[in-house]
């Protein structure tokens, strides 16, 4: 049974969702405040999170900062109807995927299925030894699906799962362009929509991850209305 963590100052969202998750076979642990989540993270932490952006205390840009510190797990975050500004920071930041308010219950469950899916799929030791699953390693590059292991020149680099996936996806025949569409194939369920600068924030944040293992990082490559491309070093 995955655990999952929903954080929310709004106690109606707080027990209505929680009680939908549970009835689909979830356990659910309810913060009201970004602090108190995140003393019980420190303590024990829960295979996904749903985090309200904007919340007393600690809010959720904050929260995810410093999870992204400690964790790669799923983080799903809950975004104001028209405030694009918060969904695209926060997948900046670190967020597998937002969902806009007012939201509906059974498209959240659906994104948390999609995630922790994504998940068991690329940490799993039990999957079988395919394309997919293999170490793979491209000049610079070393990847593990089943450890969920990335470095570059020999430097661990922690990357999300959707992240990983991009990259894996990218990295698996290089020179050759991945469109948008693509890209949001292999990242996400087929009962998932995402748009084009879904897709773009994740690449901003995967360079900024692997610059962090070398500032001069440039194997992926941005072809301007077209799409992404790995380029082997």
């Amino acid at each position: 049974m995955s655990r999952i963590a929903l954080v929310d100052d709004d106690r109606n969202i707080l027990t209505s969702v929680s009680i939908t998750l549970e009835a689909e076979g979830f356990e659910v642990d309810t913060y009201n405040d970004g602090q108190s989540a995140l003393d019980a993270f420190n303590r024990r932490l829960p295979d996904m999170a749903v985090l309200d952006i904007k919340m007393p205390r600690m809010d959720g840009m904050d929260l995810l900062q410093r999870l992204r510190q400690k964790t790669s797990m799923p983080v799903i975050f809950l975004t104001s109807k028209d405030d694009e500004i918060d969904e695209v920071l926060g997948l900046r930041m670190g967020a597998d995927d937002y969902v806009k308010k007012p939201f509906s219950q059974r498209l959240l469950v659906e994104r948390i299925r999609a995630l922790l899916r994504r998940q068991e799929a690329v940490t799993s030791g039990e999957t079988a030894v395919t394309e997919e699953t293999k170490i793979m390693e491209r000049g610079q590059l070393r990847m593990d699906p089943l450890r969920h292991s990335v470095s570059w020149k020999g430097v661990d680099v922690s990357l999300t799962v959707t992240e990983f996936l991009l990259l894996q996806a990218l990295a698996q025949r290089p020179g050759i362009v991945k469109s948008r569409d693509q890209l949001m194939d292999v990242a996400y369920d087929d009962q998932v929509y995402v748009d084009d600068r879904t897709i773009d924030s994740h690449i901003k944040r995967l360079r900024k991850k692997m610059r962090t293992a070398d500032e001069d990082f440039s194997a992926i490559e941005t072809l301007y209305g077209i799409g992404y491309r790995y380029n082997e070093e």
